[in-house]
């Protein structure tokens, strides 16, 4: 095998061009993207068992590749025997929706308030930035465990708290954009030209900040995870029996010394969205940034 310097390998693969795509392009990350979205669109076709379905007698049965391991259950089953891989595959579904419903309502939200307050100012910019400060300043968890003591905890209770506190960081940036792009040439003659405020806002300006907000919500697909996973470790998320990555570790941690892929696998997932989606949020910031882009 030869070194990074060009060279082709025995078998013919420049592996300094590999590597160079690799660096360029973010394949791996979009790969891991690509099969978590794949796995939990067909996530009944896919798992091998019903995440529900427990077999006793399966209780705390190692991995296939260990010596007690069982073909049946390739990651091992939990507690109370259900299928790890099963539920991992179905916690997929539930992590990514969580994800993807959140982003979509906060970004709507943010962008929407951060450019009506950058381009109109004055006493609706001061509203709307006190708004944002409130909402930074209320602790998340707390208002979480307040809720769910008042409600029952769900998947919609989640949404909800989690996209009430996703849209500020969505609604500052926007805003500051906003305020460099309104002093800009072409907003003066539109301006000029009798275009309507409205219009100048939402036609001319939101263009521009369109691969500012594609960035942040990449970005922000990790946090949700996390957030989601810490809320349902807590007892706070989604509610059991359904199948949640934050609710599996959390099943898991009494056994980590007995039964240590209980936790371990539904960590390794979380690890793979968040690492994978924080590559590509990277990623797309370097390639529609042009001043990154000259580096």
């Amino acid at each position: 095998m030869s070194s990074i310097t060009g060279k082709l390998t025995p078998k013919g693969i420049n592996v300094a061009k590999v590597f160079g795509t690799l660096r360029r392009w973010p394949i791996i990350p979009v790969a891991v993207v690509l099969f978590l979205m794949i796995i939990a669109i067909f996530a009944p076709l896919v798992a091998p068992h019903h995440p529900l379905e427990a077999k006793f007698e399966k209780r705390n049965v190692p991995p296939v590749w260990t010596e007690e391991g069982t073909s049946e259950y390739l990651m091992g089953g939990d507690h109370i025997g259900r299928d790890i891989l099963s539920r991992i595959i179905f916690g997929t579904r539930i992590s990514l929706m969580v994800a993807a419903t959140v982003l979509a309502a906060g970004a709507f939200v943010g962008t929407a308030l951060g450019v009506t307050a950058g381009y109109f100012g004055g006493i609706v910019d001061e509203i709307l930035m006190r708004l944002v400060d409130f909402t930074y300043a209320v602790p998340f968890i707390l208002v979480a465990l307040v809720a769910a003591v008042i409600w029952e905890p769900s998947l919609q209770l989640v949404i909800i708290l989690l996209a009430i506190f996703t849209w500020p960081p969505f609604a500052r940036q926007v805003r500051v954009e906003t305020l460099q792009l309104k002093a800009m040439d072409y907003v003066a003659m539109a301006r000029v030209s009798g275009a309507s405020s409205l219009r100048i806002a939402f036609k001319h300006i939101l263009p521009g900040i369109v691969p500012t907000v594609m960035v942040m919500a990449s970005l922000q697909v990790g946090a949700l995870v996390i957030t989601e996973s810490v809320l349902s470790f807590l007892g706070v998320g989604i509610p059991a029996p359904d199948p949640s990555w934050g609710s599996m570790v959390a099943q898991g941690r009494n056994y980590v010394a007995t039964a240590w892929w209980i936790a371990f696998f539904p960590g390794v997932a979380i690890f793979l969205i968040v690492f994978s989606m924080n590559f590509l949020g990277d990623w797309l910031r370097d390639t529609l940034d042009p001043k990154l882009r000259q580096l």
